[in-house]
């Protein structure tokens, strides 16, 4: 299986990290990949990459969290570390409106330029959006010109808006959310389209149940997997080699 968006670089795992690989290696996960999302956090990423270098892979971009005024310096950092290692995608990238519309416009700058250097790097994106679907599409659909591709991680939306996103070429992250009680995911997943699903944790965030509201780990993995699996009345085999085919393809590893 493959954790597609894990941030063990975070400092959440600075003391256990090793455990937590070796657990993850230990339930079946043998690859970890590793969204960016701002400047602090490329050092820690590639030291992690660096540090299990045949199952971490990173990725760069800036989440929109964490775009600010400075936002035309802050990309330009960025896109220069393309030319200093090789990323498997841009990301993680996209617009967040849930918890401050104050950069909204700079978000979609940066949103719109990243999705761009993904064209003129033929790389996949990984794209964040809480509470803008519909702006995050909209976007997305004004820059499609039939070679952007990618995911957009922590599903959690209606079957039409998988539609909506698989129709533009688009994956779908599936990850803690999908087996909380109250998510609504177990009236999505059914009738989602496997060929477009991929596997991921988000950790240290959104653990699945039953470690729901503890801190999140690639290991759980399995359990996103399993809720699929009985959901689509699969084997959790055949979830395994869907989700990791899918995954292979995607991120060209």
């Amino acid at each position: 299986m493959i954790d597609t968006h894990a941030h063990i670089y975070a400092s959440e795992f600075d003391n256990d990290r090793d455990l937590v690989v070796e657990r993850a290696l230990n339930q079946g996960i043998d690859k970890i990949l590793l969204p960016n999302i701002d400047l602090e956090s490329i050092e820690p990423m590639l030291a992690t990459e660096a540090a299990y270098p045949t199952i971490c892979r990173s990725m760069m971009g800036l989440h929109p969290c964490y775009v600010d005024s400075n936002v035309d310096q802050t990309l330009a950092t960025i896109y220069s570390w393309f030319s200093k290692h090789n990323f498997i995608a841009v990301g993680e990238i996209g617009i967040d409106l849930y918890w401050d519309k104050t950069y909204r416009t700079e978000q979609e700058k940066a949103f719109v330029t990243q999705l761009n250097w993904a064209k003129e790097m033929q790389l996949p994106v990984v794209i964040h959006t809480r509470d803008s679907i519909e702006e995050t599409l909209s976007l997305l659909r004004g820059e499609q010109d039939g070679s952007l591709h990618g995911v957009f991680h922590c599903f959690g939306g209606s079957v039409e808006e998988a539609k909506a996103i698989n129709d533009l070429g688009f994956h779908l992250g599936l990850g803690g959310v999908s087996t909380f009680k109250n998510g609504g995911m177990d009236q999505v997943i059914p009738h989602l389209d496997m060929d477009y699903v991929i596997l991921e944790t988000d950790c240290p965030y959104l653990a699945p149940v039953p470690h729901r509201g503890k801190r999140n780990e690639p290991a759980y993995t399995e359990l996103v997997a399993n809720r699929i699996a009985t959901l689509r009345e699969l084997t959790l085999e055949q979830v395994d080699n869907i989700t990791t085919h899918n995954a292979k393809t995607l991120f060209n590893l």
